[in-house]
Formats: structure tokens, sequence, C-alpha cells
């Protein structure tokens, strides 16, 4: 994986994590993020994890007002964004 530099909008904070690996088709995509789901149905709980930290990530970015998106296509990898509201320091 290659961690992108963070991005700073107005009122977001944005960062990027790109891999290298075969990317998704459009069905896996749609699932990518639903608890229990793996896209390597070979792999189990012994040999390739839970299939719950896409999950996870994206209960918490979504709990904290953000948004957690997937660019991906067969051969070209994934890009995962994060966006996240800033905190506004006068409220603090």
């Amino acid at each position: 994986m290659v961690p992108a530099e963070p991005e700073h909008g107005l009122d977001t904070a944005d960062d990027q994590l790109h891999d290298q690996g075969p990317g998704l088709t459009p069905a896996e995509r749609e699932r990518v993020f639903d608890r229990f789901y793996r896209t390597d149905d070979s792999r189990t709980r012994t040999t390739g994890g839970s299939g719950l930290g896409l999950a996870i990530a994206h209960a918490l970015v979504t709990a904290h007002g953000g948004h957690l998106t997937l660019d991906t296509a067969p051969g070209r990898g994934c890009v995962f964004r994060i966006m996240l509201p800033l905190l506004d320091p006068s409220r603090h």
C-alpha cells in the first residue's frame, strides 16, 4: 500500500490510501464495506481475517460525520479516500 499525503480542504481533512493489488469488480465493490464480506472465498478466519476491517473503518468514519469512498477496477488496484470534517476551534 502506498500512503498519500493528506489534503486539507476548507472544512475537511482528506487522505487517500492506494494499493497495487488486483482491484475489484463492480459486484465486489458494492459489498466491500459489508460486515463479514471477503472478496476471496477461499480465505477463512484462520487464513485471512474476519471480513470486518473495512466495515469497521466505514462505521467509524461515518460516525464522525465523514465519508469513506473507494475507486477501483479490475487490474487497477484500489484507492480508498477518507474525508473527515475539521473541528471548528472556536467551538472548543
